[in-house]
């Protein structure tokens, strides 16, 4: 799967690029992750990608031109127009089931803003907009790397073991469970007995109903559209009973 990544500073991906499991994927082709310089499509001397806005206003805004010309220029290299993704604080916030749909995609382009923003004619050239969160970075090349991440590990090699990525937060609509390993005991706190019996079935049960008890604790909102099963239900009912019979 090919990433183009449209920033001004593109050295920041240099260690990230070839770090890690991204770093692997790219060595060996599972993935590419190009990058397209808005000042490489400037028309003046001084190279400007950004101005004043009209209005008045403080800080200076990204012109439309270098940026959309940047855009552009990709479709010339790639037999399919990349799918065009605007980072910005005002786009849909970025989920799981993001990652999935995008992950069925050949190519990508992920546009980095900076500064106070992005002329609005800007948007008319791109497919979607999307957001980590409600705060606000200093530019778009963070969530890009955060974005390519969650996709990225979700094509078919890139993880070792793709149960990794089948059976974590959000992916059934649901947090994790909580993880052990060795030793069996740190600190006087102990792995719980049932991960160490060797019974699967009682293991998945377990499992199961600790990510409900995570989520109700954590993410209650996630039980709204998460979809579970009669036996889901019977667990969060018990769940409530406990609560309320030791509601510390």
């Amino acid at each position: 799967m090919r990433f183009h990544v449209v920033s001004l500073f593109p050295e920041l991906f240099d260690s990230w690029r070839g770090a890690g499991i991204i770093g692997k994927a790219h060595d060996r082709g599972q993935v590419e992750v190009l990058f397209q310089n808005p000042r490489d499509f400037t028309h003046d001397k001084h190279r400007s990608v950004d101005d004043t806005p009209y209005g008045g206003g403080s800080g200076m805004v990204m012109m439309p031109g270098p940026v959309v010309e940047a855009l552009e220029a990709l479709s010339t290299c790639e037999e399919a127009r990349p799918h065009r993704i605007l980072l910005t604080p005002q786009g849909k916030r970025f989920g799981q089931a993001d990652a999935q749909r995008l992950a069925g995609l050949p190519a990508i382009a992920l546009v980095c803003g900076r500064y106070e923003g992005f002329d609005e004619r800007i948007r008319p050239h791109v497919d979607e907009e999307f957001s980590l969160g409600d705060f606000v970075l200093l530019g778009g090349e963070v969530p890009a790397m955060a974005m390519i991440e969650a996709v990225a590990r979700l094509l078919p090699g890139v993880l070792g073991n793709q149960a990794s990525a089948e059976d974590e937060s959000h992916v059934a609509g649901l947090l994790e469970y909580p993880q052990y390993t060795r030793p069996a005991e740190f600190r006087g706190a102990s792995v719980p007995e049932v991960l160490r019996s060797g019974d699967h079935a009682a293991i998945a049960r377990y499992r199961r109903r600790e990510s409900l008890r995570r989520t109700k604790m954590r993410r209650p909102e996630l039980l709204d559209t998460a979809p579970l099963t009669k036996e889901d239900r019977v667990m969060l009912a018990e769940l409530d009973q406990e609560e309320r019979e030791d509601p510390s």
